[in-house]
């Protein structure tokens, strides 16, 4: 998996104080969207274990909420498993952090993956500029959703996040 960035203390991508990792992939290509240099697979910097350590060293403060996984996106099929494992292994070490995840793909194309155990939120489908909605919390167009996990899958029908 490759990276462009590691963001700490950021307040945008999520609820509380957050570190966010922005990976390199995406397959979607949404017309106006804020990070195109994300979009090559081979673009960025190799995730290595120093970054890994980077995340972790964020994650160890008391007032990081968590982590948001965006791009590119991390559901791009060269991404799925590094960040399957990256998330399962947060989870492990940090069990009371929330993991945030944004994708161009639509949680009925997503709900099966081995990630989604591991997930809090997840911020889904392409953005699309003509639903642009600088209003919108946590997502950029009104046809997105900000879901709760957790929640819709005990429940089984879709339940977005408060």
């Amino acid at each position: 998996m490759r990276y462009h960035n590691i963001t700490k203390d950021d307040m945008l991508n999520g609820d509380g104080l957050r570190v966010v990792l922005w990976v390199a992939g995406c397959a979607h290509h949404c017309k106006d969207c804020q990070n195109p240099i994300t979009w090559d697979v081979n673009g960025g910097l190799e995730f290595d274990e120093n970054a890994k350590q980077e995340i972790f060293d964020e994650l160890a403060k008391s007032y990081v909420s968590g982590i948001t996984f965006s791009g590119g996106d991390p559901l791009h099929p060269a991404n799925r498993q590094p960040i399957t494992e990256l998330a399962k292994e947060i989870k492990k070490k940090f069990p009371k952090k929330t993991i945030w995840l944004y994708s161009g793909y639509e949680w009925e194309e997503i709900k099966e993956l081995p990630i989604v155990p591991y997930l809090d939120v997840v911020v889904d489908g392409k953005f699309v500029a003509k639903l642009l909605d600088a209003q919108l919390h946590w997502k950029g167009s009104s046809n997105q959703r900000v879901i709760d996990v957790p929640a819709t899958l005990k429940s089984g029908e879709v339940v977005l996040h408060a």
